[in-house]
Order: C-alpha cells, then structure tokens, then sequence
C-alpha cells in the first residue's frame, strides 16, 4: 500500500501492535507444566484475528521498533534495564522464580514497549482512531527497579509518558487484569498527571501480588490520583466490573477528563481462567471497552497484559477489538446487580476516594442508603422465615411431630457429643 493510502487508513483504522519475534521469548528449563506466558497466547489471540477477518484485514499494523534506552530511563533504573539487557548473554535466566528469561527476552521486551510507545504517540496525534497491542512479555507488575510476575518492561507506563510526550496532558490507564498493576501504581503514585486505576482480587492482601488494598491511593500530593478497587473474593464476574465503572470508574474518569485511555488489559479475569478463578465474558469486556469509549475523545489503546486460558484470551480480545473498529457490544448484560460483596467493594473505595473526588459524594450516599434497605429488608425477612418456623406443635401431624422430636433429640446429642 502507497504510504499516503496508508496514513488516510491509519486516521478511521484501528492500528494493531505486533511482531512474531516476540514469540521467541519463552521458557527454555523443560517443567512438568507449561509456563502459563507462554508464546501460545498471541498465537491464539492472532489466530482468532484471523478468522474474523479484522487482522489482516479491518485494522492496520504499525511497523515494529525497539524502544530506546533512552525512553526507558524515564520508567526504570538503569539498573533494571541493563539487568534486562544482560538476559540476551545467557540461554536461561530467572529474575523470579516464575519470571523467566532466555536470550531473546530482551529484545522482545524492547519490542513489546517500542510498540506501546508508538501506538500511544499515534493515537494521540491522531494518525491513528486507536490502536490494540498484541504485545509480549506483559509489563504491569514491572516497578522502577525490579521485574516480576512475568513482566519485563512496563509497557503501560511507556506509553503514558510516549503519550505525554507526543502532547497529551493527562492520561488514565485503567487496569482490569485480576492482578494488581504494583509496577504501575509504583511508578505513578506521586503524579498527578496520570490516573492509575485498577480493578482486582485482592482478599485482604492475600491474592498475588498483595498490593492495591483501597487505602493505596498515592502520596506526595498526588493522592487521589491512585484508585484501587480491591475484590474480596473470586468468582467476581461482568454485573460487579460494569457496577464498579458506572460507580467509581467512570465517575472519576470523567472528573479527570484524560487525553488518552491506556487499557492494562489483562484476560486473566475471564471466565475460565486457572490463575484468576473469576468469572467475565467476552461481552463483558466488550461493555467495559464501549464505557471507556465515551472517554479522551475515542482515543484509547488497549494493551495485553496476562490472561492465560487460550480459548478466554481470543475470544476476549476479539470481543473488545470489534468494538474498537466500532462494533456495538452487544445486547445490554441482563442483570447489572453486584453482588453482595461486591457492592461493599465499591462503597469502601467510595467512601475513601470521595475525599479527593467530589462527584462521588452523591454516588455514596445513594448507594449505602440502598445499602442499609437491603440489609433491613433481609432482616426482616429472616425474622419472618423463623416466625413460620416456630408454628404450634398442635399443628405438626403425629408423624412429622415424631420426626421433629427425634431430630430435634439427635441434634441435641450431637452437640453434646
């Protein structure tokens, strides 16, 4: 294609970020299992592209280049990048026990964080509607000084400063990986020019990587500016996500009024997942990318983060590029309800994040009022239920009086046993 065809695509297209060389980073130390990152996942998800006819095809590819030294500085130390770089010497390398190298990690990771930067950079100055990175390895637990839980670079953090650079002021990056983004949030936690904010199990420290509790919320004259949306528990699927960005997402998004959306899109949350245990559907993806959509413009970029069940990964993936190309997501999810726990998520971040975001004030106030209706109303309802319990024995038959005696005795047994 003529570069001047190219650019007129470029400015109505989705630009797609991806080089097969970054299949070549992969675990060399043969395990009784397979590494969950392995190279399958962009395979499966370019595979899925294919077939749908979007990539070749709908969207466009920008060419692929190696991030700079230079630009990486501006994330992490030089200590980690050169720590990264030494990898490409060594046929196996561990900087945790599960966060692998071999020689051709390091330029995969270059790659991986070139390519973010690009598409950001793009988008920004229009040459592109808005982009997807098919990207590898992912980046979001990546901090100023340290790789881990598979992440090299942080590829997230690399495109909000390429974005700034290339004139955007203010950037959200909006993390749903079932994961908490502690590189991210590490790197950003006393800027106020980009809003860092995550959706993920936490279970009161205990799921990996301990962080993101909803007190985390920046420091240094940025708090606020960090909003963490911990799960107390797993199986958390599309009614709480959609009912935790109409609440607290979008809210603040709209208060922050950002010139680009970065998407830290982990699949990890999707329904089948063996890390994540939790329970979103494509379509859910599909909304929250739609929600998103209303944000800077239209210009958001979605980059891969984790996500580890094939068949959840592709499909998910194709679901929110579609709406990328501006396909509607679908019909509307038919019970937007949380649930329980999931509604005391989101009234705990509300009640510590409207201290920084007034907008939210309103939101909390309306909720917890719900909140203590529903709560009077179960109540009452269990009292009623042990009202219909306690009937007058006269009304037993003599058969099931029997029974309820004899019951009643062995229960009675049993907890003095």
């Amino acid at each position: 294609m003529h570069v001047g065809s190219q650019e007129s695509v470029a400015n109505s297209s989705t630009a797609i970020g991806f080089d097969e060389r970054m299949l070549l980073h992969a675990e060399v130390e043969k395990k009784s299992t397979l590494h969950p990152e392995r190279p399958d996942r962009l395979q499966a998800i370019a595979a899925s592209l294919a077939r749908a006819g979007i990539f070749p095809g709908k969207c466009y590819s920008i060419p692929a280049r190696e991030i700079t030294p230079e630009e990486l500085i501006t994330v992490h130390s030089l200590e980690h990048i050169e720590s990264v770089e030494v990898t490409s010497e060594s046929l196996s390398s561990y900087f945790t026990s599960d966060t692998y190298a071999n020689e051709h990690s390091a330029l995969a990771a270059r790659l991986a964080a070139g390519l973010c930067a690009d598409l950001a950079s793009a988008i920004v100055s229009g040459r592109a509607k808005n982009g997807f990175a098919l990207v590898r390895p992912p980046g979001h637990h990546a901090g100023v000084r340290q790789a881990m839980g598979f992440c090299l670079h942080n590829n997230a953090a690399v495109a909000a400063l390429a974005a700034q650079a290339a004139g955007a002021r203010k950037v959200l990056i909006l993390d749903w990986d079932v994961h908490h983004g502690n590189g991210t949030q590490e790197i950003f936690e006393q800027n106020k020019s980009v809003l860092y904010i995550s959706l993920h199990r936490h279970e009161g420290g205990k799921f990996y990587p301990g962080t993101g509790a909803a007190e985390e919320v920046g420091s240094m004259g940025a708090e606020g500016f960090c909003v963490n949306i911990p799960w107390s528990q797993g199986g958390v699927g599309d009614n709480d996500y959609i009912f935790a960005f109409q609440h607290v997402v979008l809210p603040i998004a709209a208060e922050f009024n950002p010139d680009l959306t970065i998407v830290s899109a982990g699949f990890d949350a999707a329904r089948g997942d063996p890390l994540g245990c939790c329970d979103i559907t494509p379509s859910g993806y599909a909304h929250m990318t739609n929600m998103l959509n209303a944000l800077s413009g239209g210009k958001l970029l979605v980059i891969l983060e984790g996500g580890y069940n094939l068949r959840s990964i592709s499909s998910s993936a194709t679901a929110v590029i579609k709406v990328l190309l501006g396909e509607s997501p679908g019909c509307e999810l038919e019970n937007s309800f949380p649930s329980k726990a999931g509604l005391q998520t989101v009234l705990e971040v509300l009640k510590i994040q409207m201290n920084f975001w007034p907008a939210l004030g309103p939101i909390f106030v309306n909720l917890e009022s719900q909140w203590r209706m529903y709560c009077f109303e179960r109540k009452r309802k269990q009292i009623k239920k042990r009202r219909r319990v306690l009937v007058p024995m006269w009304r037993w038959g003599r058969k099931s009086l029997l029974f309820h005696f004899l019951n009643g005795h062995h229960n009675v047994k049993s907890k003095l046993c």
